[in-house]
């Protein structure tokens, strides 16, 4: 069921001063420039207002268009009722100006087709990019076409599948080499090929996973201590090797009860948790289905920034599913009318529903994605290009291309960390080097 375009909108509060609002995007171009020496390259062919217009500038080359660009602060309204003076577009902030006078642009072009050809020419002097040492050979199409996913995946996000013919559609034909196949099947773990590209997967298996004679099958998609185990140590060996991990998200949360507590689960879980966090090779992220509480951080969370985060229209990404949360909630208050024999009344239904549908509205995909925790929703028949794309990319990073760590280089090359640290605590000066 869609739910109303407003009610997954964010608002324009929380995009101006939240976290990843518009700043952050000023952030991060500065850093890339400034630190990263990652080449930006601006085409301004159309309108560019306000602080829209400081997104060209903290690139290293603009292009603007004769007639239809326009770049400025304030645009000629605003103008208007600011100062009182009365402008044109042109004069104000067009190609011309900004190449012939105020400086701001370095090309112009007599239309959009000329700018294209400027930007690719100014693409074809960039550097060649460095080697990387991850293996790379001649991709395979996968053993069955993405499309099946349609009838793989469940409509009932609920309802289980075949994990592992899942992978069959998205990974090379018979690349997939499956690690500690026999132990902790909830979790697989495995090297493969996805369109040539060596890479480490992490999947949630998914229905119930049948254990020894005499032990109670396992639910997939909930993380115990053993495969909580078996991951950190995968991840670990790939971060060794340099090989990018690919996290196939359908999890529903860590164990809980006494077995899973004496077990020692949450030792495991922060094992989890920290090998993932510190590993220095590419993280992609693929959300199917569920991507719940402390096993979506785990599977490489939105919080942990993962180099691409993609989810299919189905993902849910949340604390918790919305009947979880009324459980959570309201359990007590149901315990004790049920003890006396009572029934809900309408207030506590009304209230009952409402959280319910609060935490599924929330737990759409384009919820999310209206708020960037994820790239891009796609379909699947777009997976693999997807994927492609951003291991490719992501392997661009020369930091993660040469023998030395992702952190030794950006403590090198980057300061920003220590400087942070610095202004929040300036007495700590021991502290802020080790951060840098």
């Amino acid at each position: 069921m869609w739910t109303p375009q407003e009610s997954i909108s964010p608002t324009r509060e929380a995009f101006f001063r939240g976290q990843y609002g518009a700043a952050r995007i000023f952030y991060y171009n500065s850093i890339m420039r400034r630190y990263l020496k990652v080449p930006q390259i601006a085409a301004v062919m159309g309108q560019c207002v306000a602080g829209g217009a400081y997104l060209p500038a903290l690139s290293d080359v603009i292009l603007m268009v004769e007639g239809t660009s326009f770049m400025g602060l304030g645009g000629p309204n605003l103008v208007k009722g600011a100062t009182g003076q009365k402008v044109d577009s042109e004069t104000l902030g067009g190609a011309k100006m900004h190449n012939a006078i105020s400086g701001v642009a370095h090309y112009r072009s007599k239309d959009d087709k000329e700018c294209i050809g400027k930007i690719r020419e100014i693409v074809s002097e960039l550097p060649a990019k460095e080697l990387t040492r991850v293996s790379i050979i001649d991709p395979q199409e996968p053993a069955r076409p993405t499309t099946d996913l349609y009838d793989i995946l469940p409509a009932d996000h609920r309802a289980p599948y075949d994990a592992k013919e899942m992978l069959g559609c998205i990974l090379d034909r018979d690349s997939f080499d499956e690690f500690q196949a026999d132990y902790a099947r909830e979790m697989i773990t495995g090297h493969a090929r996805l369109c040539g590209i060596n890479v480490g997967i992490i999947a949630n298996n998914r229905g119930l996973i049948p254990q020894g004679p005499g032990k109670p099958p396992k639910f997939g998609g909930i993380i115990y201590t053993e495969s909580a185990e078996k991951t950190a140590y995968f991840i670990e060996t790939c971060n060794r090797q340099g090989t990018p991990l690919l996290f196939i998200q359908d999890v529903s949360g860590f164990m809980v009860g006494v077995e899973a507590e004496q077990s020692g689960i949450i030792r495991a879980g922060a094992r989890f948790v920290e090998a993932m966090a510190t590993t220095t090779v590419p993280k992609i992220v693929l959300t199917l289905n569920h991507a719940s509480g402390a096993g979506y951080y785990a599977m490489a969370g939105q919080g942990f920034d993962p180099d691409f985060i993609f989810t299919l229209p189905t993902g849910r990404m949340g604390v918790m599913e919305g009947e979880s949360a009324v459980m959570a909630l309201f359990a007590s208050q149901l315990e004790k009318l049920r003890a006396q024999g009572m029934e809900p009344d309408e207030k506590l239904r009304a209230e009952m529903n409402r959280v319910r549908a609060d935490y599924e509205r929330q737990l759409d995909a384009r919820f999310a994605a209206a708020r960037g925790w994820v790239d891009a929703v796609i379909t699947p028949d777009e997976i693999r290009p997807a994927l492609e794309l951003a291991l490719r990319s992501s392997l661009n990073n020369r930091a993660r291309t040469s023998d030395n760590s992702y952190y030794e280089s950006r403590s090198t090359e980057n300061p920003a960390g220590s400087a942070r640290l610095s202004r929040i605590c300036p007495e700590r000066t021991d502290l802020a080097n080790l951060c840098s």
